[in-house]
């Protein structure tokens, strides 16, 4: 059994052993090419990991809870995660241990390394799995590298590689992963060529930054690109970088650091260096009979190949084909702090401002006709935020899954999903909103005769304090909840909450405590001097996504409310007139009215039939969310103005539940959701409240009838209907 090659040793009868990038390598070094020292940890090292230690059955497991093509991006993360972690957990048997370890000490002993994937299909002209499994650059000692090589088998389980290879109709469960450890080079000058250009076929493409080339692979250094004629080597531009910084090797890890300002001034390449990269391109084209996308180091002026892999066209644009967006998932350190900034500074402001100026302005004052230029307006507004919240907002959720990888890595904690609890240590809009609804609540619960006269509908109390702060309460926050097509608005909507809330204990009590401090002085702990300013920077912006996950949300539904007031103020003028002789509405009003209710028709779909034969199973799988055991009667939310008879003690079953909606999880024993995921909005606060979470049923709101007793089971992601058989 082959379980470790060296490159020189490698055969076109390895191919299917070693993968795309080994077997590129190892032709190159047969071609007396200059190649770092490498070895090749085979797929049958890894099929024989998976079956000693039965991870092939538990990973199936975590793939099926439901179909996969069902599953959504955020669900599939959560399973990606759950089975990744697995191999965090899963030690090499002793006879796999024995059998790996020995080459690669006598190999590399304490050089150091770059552990490199190099999966099945990997780097071939069609299917190029460029970026989407990790490498790791700077690794020192055989522990640390058999360590890492159970690291790069569990990037093939990342969900951005799920769902490539979903989207290629690649078989995932006979998917499997070769592993490259290649001696690292600590090049002055690094980089890519390109022998054909993927947008323009007559030209060839090199980029180059200085020190290792992790700092272009990943985006926080921005190279100097050099474009040649592809047949002569000609020089037809050079659009040179603003160099400023490079990534050395430090002991622990990379360094992104400042740039000497003699290097600064001096693009990476030399006239003389660029034809030999130019000829490298060539030479390494004439060895696979394709143009080649090559990573390329200088090393005491010798010119590397790191590695080598076909160029592939650009991914289609095609409407239906998603594989841009799957590849855009993984956004760099350095672009989420840039895209924070932007998102903080610029556009949550701009969005604050804009619906506290709608919200300003009298609508009962302006025409009919001045109306529905006003609901055009304001849809306009709308749809403006929704693409923004697509194109900056969704991405920037990435924050989280990069600290939660990084946590997972370094911890290695029992729990895949305890870093969430780390983030959880900062403030959120919709949190601060439930704290001001106990305030309230605790108004009323203190005092009896305001209790009295807010049951009767007598919203003219004398108690000044509570006016004051209900008055606070809808300056703030206009509605209760914007999520559809209606809101649920207006005082006595929120003091027939208030009631449910003071009828119960205050949602403080409820709140378990955290360890914050601790888990933080834990995963900081992990880290050498040199990298802890790092993973402080890591932790604070994977906070400032978990905060801006549930954020935005409250913000745009501001924007919408104000949209659906116009509506509303609108449908009220034209029913007032159908029932008024003689009393017409604007044409123009009911015309947009009518273009309104085209774009935005929202409403829960009617039981399918394959939901109506599951009204006698009593109990469904989904994604485990939150942890612990709930029960309690269903309330089944259909529409917003569902949430307004949700009483204490039931459990919330919906559609999709969003930021705006949160306000009743208090009074709630569990959580269920048709949506799946762990960054999904009902997961979050879930666990800021410590309340079973199961995600991911299909068809919940459906399938779930009101009333049913549940029992929520967060920890496996089981939801059982107590049902008559």
């Amino acid at each position: 059994m082959s379980l470790v090659l060296p490159l020189h040793d490698i055969r076109n009868e390895h191919r299917p052993l070693v993968g795309g990038k080994g077997f590129a390598l190892a032709a190159l070094v047969q071609r007396t090419m200059a190649v770092p020292e490498a070895l090749c940890v085979t797929t049958q090292a890894y099929h024989q990991y998976l079956a000693s230690r039965g991870l092939r059955e538990r990973i199936s497991m975590e793939l099926n809870r439901k179909p996969f093509e069902e599953m959504r991006w955020e669900e599939l993360w959560d399973a990606s995660l759950r089975v990744q972690n697995l191999f965090l957990h899963t030690p090499f048997s002793k006879e796999l241990y024995e059998a790996i370890c020995a080459p690669i000490a006598e190999t590399f002993g304490d050089k150091a390394v770059v552990v490199r994937s190099s999966a099945l299909g990997e780097d071939a002209a069609q299917s190029s799995f460029a970026g989407l499994h990790e490498s790791y650059v700077n690794v020192r000692g055989t522990e640390a590298i058999l360590d890492h090589i159970r690291l790069v088998w569990a990037s093939l389980w990342s969900d951005r590689a799920l769902l490539y290879r979903q989207e290629l109709n690649l078989q995932v469960e006979k998917s499997a992963m070769a592993v490259v450890i290649q001696e690292i080079l600590v090049g002055e000058r690094s980089g890519v060529v390109f022998g054909k250009n993927p947008n323009d076929p007559s030209q060839t493409v090199i980029e180059a930054v200085y020190g290792l080339n992790q700092g272009l692979v990943d985006g926080t250094v921005e190279p100097d690109r050099w474009i040649l004629d592809r047949d002569s080597g000609r020089l037809m531009s050079h659009l040179p970088a603003s160099r400023k910084k490079a990534v050395v090797p430090v002991p622990g890890g990379l360094l992104l650091d400042e740039l000497q300002p003699d290097k600064a001034d001096c693009p990476p390449l030399d006239q003389e260096e660029m034809a030999r990269v130019f000829e490298l391109s060539r030479k390494t084209e004439q060895v696979f009979d394709a143009p080649q996308d090559v990573e390329w180091t200088f090393g005491k002026d010798v010119l590397y190949v790191l590695q080598s892999r076909p160029v592939t066209s650009p991914l289609s644009t095609a409407d239906d084909d998603k594989r841009p967006w799957y590849l855009s998932l993984k956004k760099s350190f350095e672009t989420l702090k840039g895209l924070r900034k932007k998102i903080e500074g610029e556009l949550i402001p701009q969005m604050d401002r804009e619906a506290r100026t709608l919200a300003a302005s009298d609508l009962d004052q302006l025409s009919d006709g001045k109306l529905a230029k006003e609901i055009e307006i304001r849809r306009s507004i709308y749809q403006k935020w929704a693409r923004i919240y697509e194109e900056a907002f969704i991405p920037m959720a990435h924050g989280i899954r990069l600290f939660g990888q990084v946590y997972n890595n370094t911890v290695r904690p029992s729990d895949p999903y305890e870093f969430m609890t780390l983030l959880g240590a900062t403030e959120m809009v919709s949190l601060r909103r439930n704290r001001m609804l106990d305030d309230l609540a605790a108004m009323i619960r203190t005092n009896p005769k305001l209790a009295e006269r807010l049951r009767n509908r007598d919203l003219s109390v004398d108690d000044d304090a509570f006016r004051a702060a209900l008055r606070d309460f809808t300056d703030e926050f206009t509605d209760l909840s914007c999520g559809t097509d209606q809101c649920v608005s207006g005082q006595h909507a929120i003091v027939k909450l208030l009631l449910e809330m003071a009828g119960r204990p205050s949602l403080r009590q409820a709140v378990p405590k955290k360890d914050f401090q601790g888990l933080k002085d834990a995963f900081l702990s992990r880290f050498q001097a040199n990298q802890r300013s790092y993973a402080e920077e890591l932790l604070d912006l994977g906070r400032a996504s978990y905060r801006l996950r549930d954020d935005d949300n409250i913000y745009l539904g501001q924007v919408r409310a104000q949209m659906d007031r116009a509506v509303s103020e609108g449908r009220n003028r034209v029913e007032s007139a159908n029932k008024t002789e003689g009393r017409f509405a604007a044409d123009s009003l009911a015309k947009a009215l009518k273009t309104h209710d085209l774009l935005f028709q929202t409403h829960i779909s009617p039981v399918s039939e394959k939901a109506g034969l599951q009204t006698t199973v009593r109990q469904i799988v989904g994604q485990p969310a939150g942890p612990g055991i709930g029960k309690g009667p269903a309330r089944v939310i259909a529409d917003p103005s569902d949430l307004m008879d949700f009483q204490a003690g039931e459990i919330l079953v919906c559609d999709a539940l969003d930021p705006t909606m949160t306000f009743v999880v208090p009074l709630s024993e569990g959580i269920v959701e048709r949506r799946g995921g762990m960054l999904i909005h009902g997961a979050i606060i879930a666990r800021e409240y410590g309340l079973p979470c199961v995600t991911g049923i299909p068809e919940a709101a459906s399938v779930i009838k009101n009333g049913e007793q549940l029992t929520v089971d967060g920890y496996l992601g089981i939801v059982t209907i107590h049902r008559e058989a």
